[in-house]
């Protein structure tokens, strides 16, 4: 990679849920040492960031988004002194960090909301949301929570109600308040001071409220809970963008520091406005995780979100999180990974960052819960209808020994059945596994400046079935096929010198005037002009 490497922008973001990465004391949760110890294998593995999620103290009802202490770390994690030592210890592998601020709201039991529903005397009463009802159990408005029913608990000895877009211990701040916003932004400068380099932003876009509080227009036909309203009134507020203006000002005071938001019921050109000049260095287009197992849908998103950020600001895609149905199992068939192989050559040559989760490049399928063994309060609320999200989050399946290697105890949630057999020991040892793909497409993606800087337009005659795209730099192309069904396919191809081939298919590369793609195949060419 040239001189110009910006690690955000060229480089691999990989997410880790602390919880579930690897546990070093026996408790059955992971931790910050666990991570440290396992620095080498991500660095062999080839990426430039780790996102954490959140590490902060937090009582656990939504698993670390509610905190109650944004400059601490959650002693289930470690100390202050082994972030410092993870600092250290990423610095030296040319590794950064990226923590999750969950800004929105805190817990109900950090100090401010302690101090806030003390009594209505009290100087950080106005640091949240009270109001009045209007009338007797009759709430200020008619807005409701992003996980349905309404956004306003009645706080009895108060004789007031405070808002929460989220669950009841999680009380939304008010961004209003020039004290809260202000010991916010010292969030920022308080981890940037501590060596990190980067942040991603939870629901940034519903950081302000309408002044008025009025109501939402309801969407009387809509069964999931978020989209029951417009939510036109607490979220993407104007007064947001002075906000993100204040938050880049600091962040450019460090070198190459970065913020990604995660832009709530997202599109592309509400996801692309709030990225560039005194906004956020990218923010999240969710639509790739939506997208079934279909060329043309994922043309569609691409070629949308190409278009909304335009050539000034730059994309980002994710096939995972902590949030959604692993990929493995919304586009593996049983224990087959030829579809994960062509999802991450999608991933890696699309011009953007891409972003991996803990566990994707092993194909680590989402487990199935019994209702006992739940602890997502959304799975808990909505089941059968929602499972939760539990089925994501389980332990990093790293060998074949007790619990797959992760923890000496009893790992906080159950491990995928097949955990003896898809681990990271054996797929290191097996040069066709998918681990071992991510690596080699990691290492070409590295050694070839095209497709990371390269301009990138759709190759239209194509068939349905296959999702084509080229990528130009300097005198340098590539053109990426993916073969999306498990048919052989055939396309045009203007002949011309290959300089070299990738494939999970084949080895050899030489053809006429068309090339019959095989089933599943990710097929990357490389020419010069």
């Amino acid at each position: 990679m040239g001189d110009d490497f910006l690690w955000w922008r060229d480089g691999i973001i990989y997410q880790i849920y602390p919880r579930s990465f690897y546990d070093t004391t026996g408790s059955g949760i992971g931790d910050l040492r666990g991570i440290i110890e396992k620095l080498d294998y991500l660095h062999d593995l080839g990426i430039d960031a780790i996102w954490l999620s959140p590490i902060n103290p937090s009582p656990d009802r939504d698993f670390g988004y509610d905190v109650s202490d944004y400059l601490s770390i959650d002693p289930k994690f470690g100390s202050m002194d082994d972030f410092d030592e993870l600092i250290q210890q990423t610095e030296r592998k040319g590794i950064r960090i990226v923590m999750d601020l969950v800004l929105n709201h805190t817990s109900d039991q950090h100090p401010w909301f302690q101090e806030s529903r003390s009594s209505r005397e009290n100087p950080k009463r106005d640091w949240y949301i009270w109001r009045d009802g209007k009338g007797i159990g009759r709430s200020p408005n008619n807005w409701i929570s992003i996980i349905g029913g309404s956004a306003w608990e009645w706080d009895e000895a108060m004789g007031q109600y405070y808002l929460h877009m989220y669950y009841k211990g999680q009380p939304d701040l008010n961004w209003r308040n020039p004290e809260v916003r202000e010991n916010l932004l010292d969030v920022f400068r308080f981890w940037l001071g501590k060596g990190v380099k980067g942040f991603r932003l939870d629901v940034f876009n519903l950081y302000f409220k309408d002044e008025e509080f009025h109501d939402n227009p309801v969407r009387p036909f809509h069964l999931r809970p978020d989209q029951q309203q417009a939510l036109k009134f607490n979220c993407d507020q104007p007064e947001l963008k002075d906000t993100l203006a204040e938050i880049r000002k600091i962040l450019d005071q460090y070198n190459d520091a970065y913020a990604i938001g995660e832009t709530l019921l997202s599109n592309p050109g509400k996801a692309a406005g709030y990225c560039g000049e005194n906004a956020l260095h990218q923010a999240f287009l969710f639509d790739f995780l939506e997208c079934p197992w279909n060329a043309h849908r994922f043309s569609s998103v691409f070629d949308q979100w190409e278009k909304s950020l335009g050539r000034d600001r730059w994309p980002n895609y994710v096939l995972n999180n902590h949030d959604v149905k692993r990929s493995a199992s919304r586009y593996g068939q049983g224990e087959d990974d030829d579809r994960l192989k062509v999802a991450s050559a999608m991933l890696l040559t699309l011009r953007g960052t891409p972003f991996m989760y803990y566990g994707e490049e092993i194909g680590m399928r989402e487990v199935t819960l019994k209702r006992s063994q739940i602890l997502d309060p959304v799975g808990l609320r909505f089941w059968p209808f929602y499972k939760g999200r539990d089925g994501c989050r389980t332990p990093m399946q790293w060998n074949s020994i007790e619990n797959a290697g992760f923890s000496i105890g009893q790992p906080w949630l159950p491990l995928h059945p097949d955990w003896r057999e898809r681990n990271v020991e054996n797929q290191t040892k097996d040069p066709g596994s998918l681990l071992n793909f991510y690596k080699e497409l990691i290492v070409l993606r590295r050694s070839e400046e095209v497709l990371v800087k390269g301009e990138i337009r759709l190759l239209q005659d194509v068939p349905n079935n296959v999702l084509a795209y080229e990528r130009v730099y300097l005198t340098k192309k590539a053109r990426i096929y993916l073969n999306f069904c498990q048919t052989p396919q055939e396309v045009n191809f203007a002949k011309e010198e290959i300089l070299k081939g990738f494939s999970n298919k084949r080895k050899e590369f030489h053809f006429q005037n068309t090339i019959s793609l095989f089933p599943d195949e990710a097929l990357i060419l490389f020419s010069s002009d």
